[in-house]
């Protein structure tokens, strides 16, 4: 299918998980990926693009710090990770951005913010007034004090995170950055006659159950999520693509209407 179309998307959202901004074997961030990312979608704002970041990695980060070895299991240790991680990843987010002058804002968001219609509509003005700034703003779960995502009631994890955000900011187009090309007909890790898919008109039964659990040990979405994600960002008119976020360069190849990923048409 061509994608040309994609060229002229002008609010974009990106979603980049853990596992693509930290290093698999010591759960450490990577700084090589950040600084390429960074640039990415700097250059997408010198284009004339709105941008948001919904971005993983905060837990991870938390952990290092702290010298957590093992990923933490218990809610008040992921919640002092997350919180001390938060603070370690806008850091290093403020400080690459910086090098471009490319003002930056973080917005934490709970899912009770998105289920009260004044809440809701507060964050979609805050967000409306920082992007007619100019301002790139950096997303997450507000993880410190929101037990929803622990227990399974809020976003689940990123993914529907990001595709929610999407809808709220009325987005053109939605990139989550995976550890896989896109969307196989069974996991590719596994199977090699797995093959991919690279265009989906509607989301069926069929489709769902093609999708698999996570792979890594730092990530918390598996393909699953990315489905539920497509779902939610079809049905308010935004078209997604899948990802692999290893070569973050995918970001502009998928703007400009290169056949990268997996595409969702809304």
């Amino acid at each position: 299918m061509d994608r040309s179309f994609l060229k002229d998307k002008k609010r974009i959202v990106v979603k980049i998980g853990t596992s693509t901004i930290t290093h698999l074997n010591t759960g450490n961030l990577n700084l090589d990926t950040l600084e390429k990312f960074v640039r990415v979608l700097t250059n997408l704002r010198n284009q004339g693009k709105e941008v948001v970041v919904v971005s993983s990695g905060a837990i991870g980060a938390g952990r290092k710090a702290l010298g957590i070895k093992e990923r933490p299991k218990t809610l008040s240790v992921k919640q002092a990770c997350a919180a001390v991680g938060q603070a370690r990843l806008m850091m290093i987010y403020q400080k690459l951005f910086a090098e471009y002058n490319q003002n930056i804002a973080q917005i934490l968001i709970t899912k009770r913010i998105m289920l009260n219609e004044i809440s809701k509509s507060n964050a979609e003005n805050t967000f409306e007034e920082l992007l007619s700034m100019g301002v790139i703003p950096i997303v997450n779960e507000n993880d410190p004090i929101s037990t929803d995502q622990i227990q399974e009631e809020a976003f689940g994890d990123n993914d529907t995170l990001s595709a929610n955000v999407a809808e709220l900011v009325k987005a053109d187009l939605l990139i989550l950055l995976s550890d896989i090309d896109g969307l196989y007909t069974d996991d590719p890790h596994k199977n090699p006659d797995a093959k991919f898919i690279s265009y989906v008109e509607n989301i069926d039964g069929e489709l769902e159950s093609m999708a698999k659990g996570a792979e890594t040990s730092l990530g918390t979405g598996g393909m699953t999520t990315k489905i539920a994600a497509a779902k939610i960002a079809n049905e308010a008119g935004v078209d997604m693509v899948i990802a692999n976020g290893d070569d973050v360069h995918n970001v502009s190849k998928i703007v400009n209407g290169e056949e990268i990923g997996t595409l969702f048409k809304a």
